[in-house]
């Protein structure tokens, strides 16, 4: 792919807008350093300096779009709670409309709280609410997302899975009809609850972990011959375009036309997180852009590295990203 193809896809991607639907959250971090032991327990004591909140989940992949240039429309629930209220005041701060956001007074607004001295992880702190969405907010959110797709040209759809019960296998099986009668593709970031719900998406992107665990595959030690026959015989069932899987240390796979494996590049990892989101908001775009197999998963295995230098839930830099691409 020359360099000016790469540049023309990259501005290409500020025309596209991506309707994104699933688990968003409040990603909190408590900044701090560690001098001594704990006298009431052989655990660290973090003197904290500082606090933030970001916005993670479905909610970073937004992110990741605007850094990309492109137009998001998040769809998602969230709780009556303060972690809700903080999650609105993100939205406002990043321009991220929440006219896709539904309250639910019975769940809790997802939110992972870090703690994270020297960059380094000490503890994380999980407040959720992880069974599915009442059938009342079900179809309160099946009906936005209608009439989004109705009033609105979306490009792409993005179905952002992290298990906290927004992504139900009505609300998957309902987009993906509602997306296929208006030929929008649709991309999906699974977790295993519902790995074999997404039939006739058209990318599909678990990492390693995650297909393994999805499949029940056999798995011992890592076989580049034996995931690409896995990925093969899965994307035929599901009847599903493309599948991207995420391969950490050894790179990333699609399995499209045929398989293609590009190698990871050589990165200063400081935190894998968010990575996920980054690969998915790249990758769907560059779908959006009508980009090759090929071109798809250099570019998003690219992007997932470069985030994966920096501490903490981050967005990609476009410019970055496109220096590296053309390199």
């Amino acid at each position: 792919m020359s360099k000016s193809s790469i540049e023309k896809a990259f501005e290409s991607f500020n025309n596209k807008t991506c309707l994104i639907v699933g688990d968003s959250m409040v990603d909190a971090y408590l900044w701090g350093s560690v001098s001594r032991i704990s006298p009431e327990a052989p655990v660290p004591v973090v003197s904290i300096s500082k606090r933030e909140n970001r916005l993670g989940g479905a909610a970073n992949v937004a992110l990741n779009i605007i850094a990309l240039g492109a137009t998001p429309i998040l769809c998602g629930v969230i709780g009556s709670d303060s972690k809700g209220e903080t999650f609105r005041e993100l939205l406002k701060e990043s321009s991220l409309s929440d006219e896709a956001i539904i309250t639910d007074s019975k769940r809790k607004t997802t939110s992972k709280t870090r703690v994270i001295s020297a960059a380094h992880h000490m503890l994380r702190v999980d407040e959720e609410t992880t069974e599915n969405i009442s059938l009342v907010t079900e179809d309160k959110l099946l009906t936005k997302i209608k009439n989004l797709i109705s009033d609105k040209k979306i490009d792409v759809i993005i179905l952002e899975d992290y298990n906290k019960g927004v992504l139900t296998e009505n609300v998957i099986i309902s987009i993906i009809a509602l997306a296929k009668e208006k030929n929008i593709p649709v991309s999906v970031d699974p977790k295993k609850s519902n790995f074999f719900v997404y039939q006739g998406a058209s990318l599909f992107k678990p990492n390693l972990k995650e297909f393994v665990e999805g499949t029940k595959i056999e798995w011992t030690q890592f076989n580049l011959e034996t995931l690409q026959k896995q990925a093969k015989k899965f994307k035929s069932e599901l009847n599903i375009d493309k599948v991207l899987i995420t391969l950490s240390e050894k790179g990333a796979l699609i399995c499209g036309e045929k398989e293609i494996h590009v190698p990871a590049e050589i990165r200063n990892i400081a935190d894998v997180s968010g990575a996920g989101d980054t690969v998915i908001a790249v990758a769907s775009l560059a779908l959006a852009a009508g980009l090759s197999d090929e071109q798809i998963v250099k570019i998003s295995n690219l992007a997932g590295g470069l985030v994966c230098e920096k501490v903490g839930v981050v967005p990609i830099n476009k410019q970055q990203l496109l220096e590296e691409a053309i390199k």
